[in-house]
């Protein structure tokens, strides 16, 4: 079994077609497009699907039935999104990365010109006040609570404090441009997401010009 989280129509293959019995993901990332707001999927060979469907549901009953909480239509319309949403995240975070190598930023993975295998970015910015920076601005660029000033805080099953960005228009979909933290060094941020390339680049910009007025202060 593969959880392929963050990493659906990244690759040309998925790993159905490379042995993987079965295939579990959320749809609050990639194959939900932005528009899911809630879900997840199940898929693979046929004898297990029918056993995890009656185990999720009852015996006999298995995925002909189920809750789908009245979100069969934005599934769909989410998975009908998803290549394009997943090619702006790819578009952002490659850009992304390639800045920081130009600002000095070396640590990241992965590089600019690497391959990828999910949407996801990470960064080491090397300092707290550089960190808190670059998630305050993505927040700040955010298209939902871009007002409100996030803070490093507490957070349950973290031994240290946590600094989280995300304004999303689908709350908690991580398709779209989000960021988080650890405030412990080396300063590690892990970024994903972009629903449109344009929106994307501009909060990385803002985001960045942020740490450089950190760095000349």
């Amino acid at each position: 079994m593969v959880d392929n989280c963050y990493g659906e129509l990244v690759e040309k293959r998925e790993p159905g077609h490379v042995g993987a019995n079965v295939v579990v993901g959320s749809l609050m990332k990639n194959l939900g497009g932005g528009i899911a707001t809630s879900g997840g999927y199940i898929a693979g060979d046929t004898k297990y699907i029918e056993m995890i469907a009656d185990r999720l549901t009852s015996p006999g009953v298995g995925k002909e039935l189920g809750a789908n909480f009245n979100q069969n239509s934005n599934f769909f319309k989410g998975v009908f999104m998803a290549p394009n949403a997943v090619k702006s995240a790819l578009k952002t975070q490659i850009f992304a990365a390639y800045m920081l190598q130009k600002m000095g930023f070396n640590e990241i993975s992965p590089k600019y010109d690497e391959k990828r295998t999910d949407i996801i970015q990470i960064i080491e910015l090397k300092t707290k006040k550089n960190l808190v920076a670059f998630a305050r601005s993505i927040q700040a660029s955010s298209p939902v609570d871009s007002g409100v000033y996030i803070m490093p805080a507490p957070m349950p099953g973290y031994p240290c404090d946590v600094i989280m960005a995300a304004g999303c228009f689908t709350e908690g979909s991580t398709i779209e441009l989000s960021a988080d933290a650890p405030c412990v060094e080396p300063y590690t941020l892990y970024m994903q997401g972009g629903l449109t390339y344009e929106y994307g680049k501009l909060s990385i910009m803002q985001a960045l010009s942020s740490v450089l007025k950190e760095i000349n202060k």
